[in-house]
């Protein structure tokens, strides 16, 4: 861990990234990703640096998705550099390097308006919204649907400097209060105690942004009362698609030429994607309802005048039977020896 910190925290290497300049592409990104993972002893096979970019970049979404508002985004790096620190607690060269970094990002940031943070969790957002890469630890907390979207939560802390959601005021021409409505919100809202520390050492507040591992991790994510929303969603997610429904249709009509007379007793053509039936009977038998797909009937035979037509056009390609010509025993050998 030393050796991946030294690496990432590199004067000349924080330089270029505090320059202003565009959001780095993909590419970029997992290749400096690659370099640091490999900048220690430590290797690491194509498979499992896939698997840990995916962790990495689908939990850093998932934090700032889930930011209450734009300006925590610095509080969820500042969590990120408090993490570093304690890996480097024991060697004071290497934590001067993550502090000057720290007191960098205060000076840089931290006087930043609402606005432009905003921008910045736009452009994040923006960046990552193709990515739907399922991780197991989310699931597992049901804050990610089998889509690999992100469940937003309905209750909890609202942002810091708001006011808790169900109260509407109504203000006259001169300023004052005329009218007041209630409503219900819908969800569970709290306010927090206290604003997170910006400072270079301080209570954070948010969760966001620490060991996701960790025995007491609490998941920032209320599912009451969304179950049934949450069900609907999958539903509808999960529904078959029209365009892959008429692409199967046209396949089913370009392979309606090809008449098989069947023998008595046999069987309609089935497709099984499982090496055997029993496993595939298990599989359906565990899959949840609200995550099966409609079966799509394919009628390969529904056009016959086109099958017909199908027909006479196959039936043109076909050689004739050529007479069989007396031929040598060395003929046949070769003739044999071709077909091997």
């Amino acid at each position: 861990m030393n050796d991946i910190i030294t690496t990432m925290f590199n004067k000349k290497f924080m330089e270029e990234l505090f320059k202003s300049q565009e959001l780095y592409s993909k590419k970029a990104l997992r290749t400096v990703f690659d370099r640091l993972a490999h900048a220690s002893i430590m290797r690491l096979n194509q498979a499992s640096m896939d698997k840990l970019y995916d962790l990495m970049t689908m939990a850093f979404k998932y934090q700032v998705l889930l930011c209450p508002r734009p300006k925590d985004i610095l509080l969820v790096t500042f969590n990120h550099m408090d993490a570093i620190k304690e890996f480097i607690r024991d060697s004071p060269s290497i934590l001067n390097q993550v502090d000057e970094t720290f007191r960098q990002l205060i000076e840089m940031y931290s006087c930043l308006p609402a606005g432009e943070f905003q921008l910045i969790r736009q452009t994040l957002l923006i960046f990552f919204q193709d990515m739907h890469i399922r991780v197991s630890i989310f699931l597992k907390d049901k804050v990610q649907n089998s889509n690999g979207r992100f469940v937003l939560p309905t209750s909890g802390h609202v942002p810091w400097g708001t006011e808790v959601p169900g109260l509407i005021r109504m203000f006259g021409y001169s300023g004052e209060e005329i009218k007041r409505i209630e409503f219900l919100s819908g969800g569970n809202y709290t306010t927090p105690l206290r604003e997170g520390s910006f400072d270079l050492y301080g209570d954070r507040v948010i969760k966001l942004g620490t060991n996701m591992y960790s025995v007491s991790r609490t998941v920032e994510t209320h599912m009451s009362g969304t179950s049934k929303t949450s069900s609907s969603h999958t539903k509808e997610n999960t529904a078959p698609n029209p365009l892959a429904k008429e692409e199967l249709n046209l396949l089913a009509r370009l392979m309606g030429g090809l008449e098989v007379k069947k023998s008595s007793g046999e069987c309609d053509f089935r497709l099984n994607l499982f090496s055997s039936d029993e496993e595939e009977k298990c599989a359906e038998l565990n899959r949840p309802s609200e995550l099966s797909y409609q079966v799509i009937n394919i009628q390969a035979t529904k056009d016959q005048q086109r099958n017909d037509e199908l027909a006479r056009i196959m039936k043109e390609f076909k050689e004739e039977e050529k007479p069989t010509l007396h031929t040598s025993k060395g003929d046949d050998l070769l003739a044999m020896m071709d077909g091997l």
